[in-house]
């Protein structure tokens, strides 16, 4: 069935390219410059014409008539006879009709009909002269003393090659009851659509008994084949022959249905995710207003702590903290903390009487800041060997514990009196719309394409 969905698919292409295709299908002939190459394809005009509503126009096919009437007439009786004269004169009057009627428009081929004019134009009078009379150029054409002087042979045959051809792709199209052209395609799709519309019975009712459901989800469990019954939209028939192909293993469009999976959930993701954000911080600034975050904290805190292994993770918190800080921090910053303590004491020996007088003493007068920086360095070393003696008490970092501890429980009791715990939440409250503002609102398609191709990588990770 998907091959034979394939080829009612082409016979669909076929149907919607005819029309604009018509010249191409009657001539057979691709153009490259000014070189004609034919092509060795049959003649399918006469057998699809008839399905579009397309006939022969009338006045195009009686001014044909009338050439090859006088071809017969100049090789039966020669060029200077009455019957060619009498033949040139009528081709050279329907020429002007032609002109002036436009026959071509109906088909909307009144770009071919220019054509016709231009080539007429610049055989008689040369490309150099574009406003001359096209009327005038087909009399002057049609005229024994114009082919006598010219060449009767070399004349008919440019007319064959520049003018007949394009004088015989016009045609004209009937116009159906509905006020639209004449298309009888149904007849060819009719067959189809009947077959595929018994496939698609035959399919739901075996979908419907082997899985226990209605008809109607039998049905839509293969929604796409809907279209292969529907006498319009044609085009939209791509969709279940491309599935059926993928699924005859003829086709694959594994890598569509990702591409097309990636970009519908990606939009939903974003959505999504600035929407559940939005929502929680919204949920927080609402307990943040009505003081329940506040009481369900401090009640929290007041209920006795479940220890679940045994294990003091605030000990622990501490113990991973000091160390970082000790080990790491402190002896980088060393600096900056010498400069901290010397401000303050200088500050004050600064306000010590005679330490003016002192600073101004010859000899004397460094004295006062290198006991200052001697001070500054002691006190900041015994603070230091104090820290590295403590991390290696446990009597000391059990303090730390217990101190931290009380430290909460001190500072619950505290938030609990006056306005301080309605000024942290109004300031939490507003915290939170900033975060909105400048975070959840700003995610990007980018963030979530990321987000999306790490399951992509960790699969192909998996099949190497």
């Amino acid at each position: 069935m998907a091959l034979i969905a394939t080829a009612n698919l082409g016979l669909v292409a076929f149907d919607m390219a005819y029309v604009p295709w018509r010249d191409f299908f009657l001539q057979r002939t691709i153009h490259i410059a000014n070189v004609q190459i034919p092509l060795p394809l049959p003649d399918v005009t006469p057998l699809y014409d008839p399905i579009k509503g397309i006939e022969p126009h009338r006045d195009t096919k009686r001014y044909l008539q009338q050439v090859s009437d006088l071809e017969a007439a100049l090789q039966q009786d020669g060029i200077d006879s009455e019957p060619v004269a009498a033949q040139l004169e009528a081709l050279a009057k329907s020429s002007v009709k032609m002109v002036e009627t436009n026959p071509f428009a109906v088909a909307e081929k009144s770009g071919t009909l220019e054509k016709i004019k231009n080539r007429m134009r610049d055989r008689i009078y040369g490309s150099d002269n574009p406003d001359a009379s096209s009327r005038k150029a087909f009399n002057q054409f049609w005229s024994a003393e114009y082919l006598k002087e010219k060449g009767v042979q070399s004349e008919l045959e440019f007319f064959k090659k520049d003018v007949q051809r394009l004088i015989e792709t016009n045609y004209y199209r009937s116009i159906g009851e509905n006020g639209k052209p004449t298309s009888m395609f149904f007849i060819l799709d009719t067959p189809f659509v009947m077959l595929f519309g018994l496939e698609l019975l035959l399919r739901s009712l075996l979908i419907s008994r082997r899985f226990k459901i209605r008809f109607v989800d039998a049905v839509l469990w293969r929604w796409y084949d809907l279209l292969l019954l529907i006498p319009f939209w044609r085009f939209l028939r791509v969709i279940p022959v491309a599935l059926r192909l993928d699924q005859a293993k003829l086709i694959s469009l594994q890598n569509l249905r990702d591409q097309a999976t990636r970009g519908v959930v990606s939009n939903i993701a974003g959505e999504l995710t600035e929407a559940v954000l939005t929502e929680v911080l919204t949920q927080v600034q609402v307990g943040l207003k009505s003081g329940d975050i506040g009481k369900k904290l401090i009640g929290a805190i007041d209920k006795p702590y479940v220890d679940l292994n045994d294990k003091d993770e605030i000990q622990e918190l501490v113990a991973q903290t000091l160390q970082l800080t000790v080990y790491k921090v402190l002896p980088k910053v060393k600096p900056e903390i010498e400069a901290v303590l010397r401000h303050p004491i200088e500050a004050v020996m600064e306000q010590t009487p005679g330490y003016s007088l002192l600073k101004s003493v010859p000899l004397v007068g460094g004295v006062p800041n290198q006991v200052n920086q001697r001070l500054i360095g002691t006190a900041t070393e015994a603070a230091y060997d104090a820290l590295l003696a403590s991390l290696e008490d446990k009597v000391a970092a059990d303090l730390v514990s217990e101190l931290i501890r009380s430290f909460g429980k001190v500072l619950v009791e505290e938030l609990q009196q006056g306005d301080s715990l309605e000024e942290i939440q109004s300031l939490l409250n507003e915290l939170l719309d900033e975060v909105k503002v400048n975070y959840v609102d700003q995610i990007s398609q980018n963030d979530v394409e990321i987000v999306l191709s790490s399951p992509r990588q960790v699969r192909q990770i998996k099949g190497q």
